[in-house]
């Protein structure tokens, strides 16, 4: 009944000229992906890869949020758990994709050597994807080539392999507190741990606000954000707490392809057109728009 009244209050307002009510705005969107599948970072004392993944695992289940993982498949070397990771996180139905196979800088390497790394780590995502869509690729260090010779030849041989880019829209350098926890935690320092657990929600706001800030600024309106995470030992303790904040701000979560869908994505999509992968801090520089700063990261001198 009260969507048939809300229907009959619609017509008579267009009947009589005033002004429906908007629509409601549709909830900002995150799709989560995880970085150097199956190993990142220190393993802190008593750790374990696959215990690791499996809390991220089910953090997302709880929150019903789907995620991509990038795999490194030089990774988790002389680390029993590190094919038990990539299994666990393809059977809880979670895609995975490229992000070479020794996480090569491309503007150290060239673009000859870093295509052939892409090439070495097909083998093992295709064998673990199974049926699945593999053909995401996550550039290491964000470095999509300084010159632009070499971005070209890259975004071309990428093309040529049948892949989409997964840019960056959202991130707050995670991998630092993943750092600090193994540290803080060797020397058995609570305090220091609590309060980076503190740091690590309070940067996560500020960034996830600072995006919607220069999406709005430079776009107008907000865009599906990609959020550049990494499967570490402290992400996977906070893994609960973050998608909840996030929650608690307002966004929904997505999947890759579907964020990605949306227009400010293109070059990413499709690396035949010009590069480099649309960031909105060059948005926001292109539209004459102010780019604040970075939330801080921790200390890299906590708990040496």
């Amino acid at each position: 009944m009260r969507g048939w009244g809300l229907i009959a209050a619609v017509a008579a307002m267009l009947t009589t000229g005033a002004t429906p009510p908007p629509a409601p705005a549709r909830a900002p969107q995150i799709a989560l992906t995880f970085d150097d599948l199956p190993a990142h970072g220190p393993l802190p004392v008593g750790g374990d890869r696959l215990v690791i993944a499996q809390r991220i695992i089910a953090a997302l289940a709880a929150q019903h949020a789907p995620a991509t993982g990038f795999v490194n498949g030089g990774f988790g070397a002389g680390d029993a758990q590190a094919g038990k990771v990539i299994a666990a996180w393809r059977r809880a139905g979670l895609p995975i994709g490229n992000h070479t196979f020794g996480h090569v800088n491309l503007d150290q390497v060239g673009a000859p050597a870093f295509l052939a790394d892409a090439d070495r780590n097909e083998a093992g995502i295709k064998a673990a994807a199974g049926t699945g869509d593999w053909h995401w690729f996550r550039y290491p260090f964000l470095a999509e080539g300084q010159a632009a010779a070499t971005r070209d030849a890259v975004r071309s041989g990428l093309k040529a392999r049948g892949y989409r880019i997964a840019a960056v829209t959202m991130s707050f350098g995670d991998y630092a507190w993943n750092d600090a926890f193994a540290r803080c935690t060797a020397k058995q320092d609570a305090g220091a741990v609590q309060a980076l657990e503190a740091s690590y929600l309070a940067a996560a706001r500020a960034q996830a606000q600072r995006s919607r800030d220069l999406a709005k600024a430079a776009l107008g309106h907000d865009i599906p954000y990609v959020l550049l995470l990494h499967l570490g030992a402290f992400d996977a303790r906070m893994a609960p707490r973050l998608l909840a904040l996030y929650r608690s701000m307002g966004f929904g979560f997505t999947t890759l392809a579907a964020a990605e869908a949306d227009p400010f994505y293109a070059a990413a999509v499709d690396p035949a057109k010009p590069g480099p992968t649309a960031t909105l801090e060059a948005a926001a520089r292109a539209a004459g728009k102010p780019v604040p700063a970075d939330a801080p990261l921790p200390p890299a001198t906590l708990c040496t």
